[in-house]
């Protein structure tokens, strides 16, 4: 199975678009806003500065994605790249195409000197994704997240 990763564009937008409805439903039960999120695909894809998707093609079809967006630690004078809106099709899961994604992430970082890591959160009771984040050699950190949201309320 040939795997190819390359950044999204603008014509990838349906497919993130409804990869992210998919992620809010099976991770957190959540119905997102249909215009919310599709703009928030359009203004991530247009503003470099906010992040960026990475998508994994296996034929010319989208079978894999996550974002990419920043985080400055004056503690260590550069970049933590924070991955985000993962999510591998049903059928592709368990293919090691989430381990492509993120090897691709981690060669691209180490090759930056600005970059001092990678981070990412996951759902406290989401086994499965813990466990490969572990198989991967990321480590579960020391602090835990706190968040006022303003737009998804729980």
């Amino acid at each position: 199975m040939n795997i190819k990763i390359r950044k999204a564009t603008e014509t990838d937008l349906n497919c993130i678009y409804t990869f992210n409805k998919n992620i809010a439903f099976e991770t957190e039960h959540i119905f997102l806003d249909d215009e919310k999120i599709q703009n928030g695909v359009i203004n991530l894809l247009k503003n470099p500065s906010y992040g960026y998707y990475i998508v994994a093609e296996i034929e010319n079809k989208i079978v894999g994605q996550l974002m990419i967006t920043f985080e400055w630690s004056d503690w260590r004078n550069g970049l933590f790249l924070w991955i985000q809106s993962v999510y591998v099709l049903p059928e592709f899961r368990n293919k090691g195409i989430y381990r492509t994604l993120y090897n691709y992430v981690l060669t691209n970082a180490k090759s930056n000197k600005n970059v001092c890591g990678i981070r990412l959160y996951v759902e406290k009771n989401n086994k499965t994704a813990r466990s490969v984040y572990n198989k991967l050699g990321m480590n579960e950190a020391e602090y835990a997240m706190y968040e006022t949201d303003f737009v998804i309320k729980r």
